[in-house]
């Protein structure tokens, strides 16, 4: 993204509360982003890939994302959101391999689709879900690079019982409070998915850790994991666009 020439940024997230509050949250702690919407999307990424799939007759490179929002949403005045001009669409959506219409190839193809955020949109996932951004025991915590959840204990719904327990003050309030601890929870995810490409650990304070990320290579990578071991690695993307939008700001002060 170029700071420069951003004026209106539409943030779509997959839930109507602890997504919203998160973005907000994330957005609010740097001084970009002064234009923007964040909508809740109120269902899932499979729901979403079904939605477009009969917009555009089976082609998503047909499917016009807002137009898509626009035909399903109830509410007045988020249609007229749908009606204006972005510069930028981000897309924050959980993985959820729990879910009983979880495809992988859906997956891959969505992250292929979405991979602009100035073009079609691009696309945030979050292993396995939004609460992945809270599951640190500190800031920093040492043990987040290793830190994974298991296909069983998402199915018995357990994942989420596990951050609140072990998140920082077990409080999400209480997490990323000022803007450098945010700043190091955003580096220590990016290194995490550095790490998972490369093959070999990197520090979240090294210098060329706010590089861009290769999403579709990071998934490829996490559902070969789920495949092979029933098993993800925790990892948080939904703050990787201010990195996108420019890595100074996640220069350590």
């Amino acid at each position: 993204m170029d700071e420069a020439h951003i004026k209106k940024i539409l943030v779509l997230v997959e839930g109507a509360k602890t997504d919203v509050l998160l973005m907000n949250k994330i957005i609010s702690s740097y001084p970009i982003l002064d234009d923007y919407r964040i909508v809740s999307y109120c269902t899932n990424i499979y729901a979403l890939y079904q939605e477009m799939m009969m917009a555009g007759q089976e082609d998503l490179e047909a499917t016009d994302i807002l137009l898509v929002l626009k035909s399903r949403e109830k509410r007045e005045e988020n249609r007229k959101l749908f009606d204006e001009k972005y510069t930028d669409i981000l897309l924050v959506f959980d993985l959820d391999p729990q879910d009983s219409r979880y495809d992988s190839d859906v997956l891959l193809a969505l992250q292929k689709h979405f991979s602009d955020s100035s073009d079609m949109g691009k696309l945030y996932l979050n292993y396995p879900m939004v609460e992945a951004f809270y599951h640190l025991k500190s800031i920093p915590d040492d043990d987040y690079y290793h830190r994974m959840t298991a296909l069983a204990e998402l199915k018995n719904k357990k994942y989420k019982l596990r951050v609140q327990q072990e998140t920082l003050g077990s409080d999400y309030r209480k997490f990323a409070v000022s803007r450098d601890q945010m700043t190091i929870v955003i580096r220590q995810n990016m290194a995490k998915a550095h790490g998972l490409q490369s093959d070999e650990r990197i520090d979240w304070s090294h210098d060329g850790v706010t590089q861009e990320i290769d999403h579709l290579k990071v998934l490829q990578l996490q559902l070969a994991l789920l495949e092979k071991e029933e098993q993800l690695q925790v990892l948080s993307t939904c703050g990787f666009f201010i990195a996108d939008y420019n890595p100074g700001f996640l220069k350590m002060t």
